[in-house]
């Protein structure tokens, strides 16, 4: 089969001065893609701000042959959401494509988490999401193409000791994603998201030596995937890992059905409301629904 190809495709990258968006932004920009690189330049925890990452990014693009900017624009908030989505806009004249990569680290366990360690990750990776994406969503609707690839965490889907505000907003970026999936069919919008694990500052010290396998490049060919027009599928979420694919997905158990019980009801049948024997993938709300309509007319 023919190689995958982004020709005439503009794509905005969050968080591409180094680690994964770089990565994307590199292997984009050499399948034809027109990037925007955005990364504010700051630490881990997100403290000061520097245009050189998102400039030396630029410049090895620029190298391969490639087209690229470079945007130093904060993705916490809605002025700075707009003005990067017009930085493409003004380099490229369109956006086809939105990859949010963007995120800090502000660890601490539950009970000694301050709003100083909550808002700013929140704002990064959940709120940022929103003020890239909402922009751009405007922009595809009206030409009746994108896709949008979201940077989600096991963390967040899974749970991880020391960040419940990263996993917070990580599984925050899931619901986001299925919402913006079921909104962008009638307009050829698919929205999907990765959980990545792989080596990058800021998982290199949690990883140790076993971050060796663990190469940022080995994420990227995934999102690639995700972010062309001929992926088939919208509001999914994979885990991809050291050359590993796999798909997240939510199951819904056949449950347990008793109209009018108790408390002592529910306990006692307890194994089976967790029975996954029988269980279903349902793709939105509505599937739950039907679920739910067909033990109730059972009943009738």
């Amino acid at each position: 089969m023919a190689d995958l190809g982004y020709d005439g495709k503009v794509a905005i990258i969050t968080g591409a001065g180094g680690g994964l968006g770089r990565s994307h932004a590199l292997e984009l920009a050499r399948r034809g893609a027109r990037i925007v690189v955005n990364d504010l330049g700051g630490s881990v925890s997100g403290e000061g701000g520097d245009k050189g990452p998102a400039e030396r990014v630029v410049e090895e693009i620029n190298a391969l042959g490639g087209e690229a900017v470079a945007d130093g624009n904060s993705v916490a908030t809605p002025e700075g959401g707009k003005a990067l989505v017009q930085s493409a806009v003004d380099a490229f004249g369109r956006v086809d494509i939105v990859i949010n990569n963007a995120g800090i680290l502000r660890d601490k366990s539950f009970h000694n988490m301050t709003p100083e360690l909550l808002e700013p990750v929140i704002s990064v990776h959940l709120l940022g999401a929103f003020y890239v994406t909402q922009p751009a969503w405007v922009l595809m609707r009206e030409q009746g193409y994108g896709r949008v690839v979201n940077t989600s965490s096991n963390s967040g889907i899974l749970g991880n000791f020391g960040q419940t505000n990263y996993g917070a907003a990580k599984m925050g970026l899931v619901g986001f994603t299925r919402v913006l999936a079921n909104e962008g069919r009638k307009y050829n919008i698919k929205a999907n998201a990765i959980a990545p694990v792989a080596k990058t500052r800021m998982t290199e010290e949690l990883l140790g030596g076993f971050g060796d396998k663990l190469a940022a490049e080995e994420i990227t060919p995934t999102v690639c995937w995700l972010a062309h027009e001929d992926c088939p599928v919208t509001g999914e979420v994979f885990s991809v890992a050291g050359g590993s694919v796999s798909r997240f997905f939510i199951g819904l158990t056949p449950g347990w059905y008793k109209n009018g019980h108790t408390v002592e009801d529910v306990r006692d049948n307890w194994d089976q409301v967790r029975n996954q024997d029988g269980y279903i993938v349902p793709e939105g709300p509505q599937d739950e629904l039907v679920k739910l309509l067909g033990i109730l007319s059972e009943e009738g």
